[in-house]
């Protein structure tokens, strides 16, 4: 999107069909939202459950929106030397990535879609993850960017100095049988100091940060986000279905 259109890798990037994901016919996409803090553990027990019971054909895919207490997680990819300070439990996933933070004010955004019935291309997927953060933070006026040597979405940060950038979300995904789980995180208003006790996803350049809607100046409540955040989803996926909240995954 932003880098130069003589980069291969963007351009090839930029020419993937992102809306190829809706599936025709079947049922919609469960869409869960979680009120309480949901701990690691639990969710995770949760998603392979359901996960193992969408490649069965006996649950709907399932969206579920949830906020994890303060806590760290490290990906397939994740180094111990990445971790500065302990002051969170850390948990390890087998989702890619490197480490990184969850916790209040963050809205995460696990995604358990079955990819062999609607397209199965990981890397299209994670593109189209990047696209649905990309148009929910356009809902907010907030300009989402791409970076081919970085995971996650940026924002440029000129006020803070030359290429300045922040990350505002981040993307992690595991497939089993070819249904996806994990998924994203965008920062909504948590603690951002919180970050300070990881190398998030092993950037170290003092040059690149951690921001969130609320410190970008957007007052988005939690309930906006969700509504944006589903909306774009449609979009890309095609139909959801709303659970309770106290619905279990």
């Amino acid at each position: 999107m932003v880098n130069s259109p003589q980069n291969p890798r963007q351009e090839q990037r930029q020419h993937l069909d992102l809306t190829s994901f809706s599936a025709s016919g079947g049922e919609p996409v469960e869409w869960r939202i979680s009120d309480a803090l949901v701990p690691y553990p639990e969710a995770v027990a949760a998603m392979e459950a359901r996960v193992a019971a969408i490649a069965a054909g006996e649950a709907p895919e399932l969206v579920w929106l949830l906020e994890h207490p303060p806590l760290y997680t490290s990906g397939t990819s994740g180094k111990e030397s990445d971790l500065l300070d302990a002051r969170f439990p850390t948990f390890p996933t087998g989702r890619g990535g490197q480490l990184t933070y969850h916790g209040p004010g963050q809205r995460v955004a696990y995604i358990m879609l079955d990819l062999k019935r609607r397209r199965p291309d990981v890397r299209a997927y994670v593109a189209s993850l990047e696209e649905l953060i990309l148009r929910t933070l356009a809902a907010f006026n907030v300009r989402g960017e791409r970076r081919e040597d970085r995971v996650g979405v940026w924002v440029k940060r000129p006020d803070k100095g030359p290429e300045h950038e922040d990350k505002i979300a981040a993307i992690g995904v595991r497939l089993k049988r070819w249904v996806s789980f994990h998924g994203i995180a965008i920062n909504v208003e948590p603690e951002l100091e919180h970050f300070s006790g990881i190398v998030p996803c092993g950037v170290a350049d003092p040059r690149y940060g951690v921001t969130s809607l609320v410190d970008l100046g957007q007052l988005a409540t939690m309930a906006d986000v969700d509504v944006a955040l589903r909306q774009a989803f449609e979009q890309l996926f095609g139909p959801t279905r709303a659970r309770l909240p106290e619905a279990a995954a």
